[in-house]
């Protein structure tokens, strides 16, 4: 993944819910190019950092062994602006997650300030349908790596509140390079 909108989860809780925060800072280049001389965090990408959050909550479901891919955007309602300097903290659960989809409510604050909320349906792409399609799905290590970045590990938990352990997951041991 090339463009992380969380820098690091706060709480998860393996299949029920998690907070992630992300800190608009006036280096990001968006910032600059969305209003000319009105830098602001477009909506869209707080929608995806919404998405990254909830979707790492429904792979991680899953085993991080398949992709997980925005499928619908139900919702998405959003007041005022968001400015450099501030912090947006992400909120998301899991509505439902079966079989083949999930879907998650999430909203997102700044500082105190209700901001917006969203509802998002993820489809799960399995590795068969993703050679169908010929889509390569992603590499456990980038993946490890980020999952180790945003501090998954550190804060994650199971519904029984036992911590998560990296080698539950099929990502590659540490400096084992692997390919899917």
């Amino acid at each position: 993944m090339r463009w992380f909108w969380i820098d690091r989860f706060t709480e998860f809780v393996s299949g029920s819910h998690a907070t992630a925060v992300k800190g608009v800072s006036l280096a990001e280049d968006h910032l600059h190019d969305h209003q000319v001389g009105y830098p602001i965090m477009p909506n869209s990408l707080v929608v995806e950092g919404m998405a990254q959050a909830g979707g790492l909550l429904i792979s991680e479901h899953y085993g991080f062994g398949e992709l997980v891919v925005l499928a619908k955007l139900s919702k998405a309602k959003f007041t005022g602006v968001v400015r450099p300097g501030e912090t947006l903290t992400y909120r998301v659960k899991a509505d439902w997650i079966r079989n083949d989809s999930a879907q998650t409510s999430g909203t997102a604050h700044v500082g105190d300030r209700y901001f917006g909320e969203t509802q998002i349906l993820f489809a799960r792409m399995g590795e068969e349908m993703a050679k169908q399609m010929g889509v390569r799905l992603f590499r456990p290590e980038v993946l490890r790596h980020w999952l180790e970045l945003v501090r998954l590990f550190d804060v994650g938990v199971k519904q029984d509140g036992t911590p998560l352990k990296r080698s539950d997951y099929p990502l590659g041991a540490e400096g084992e390079a692997t390919t899917a």
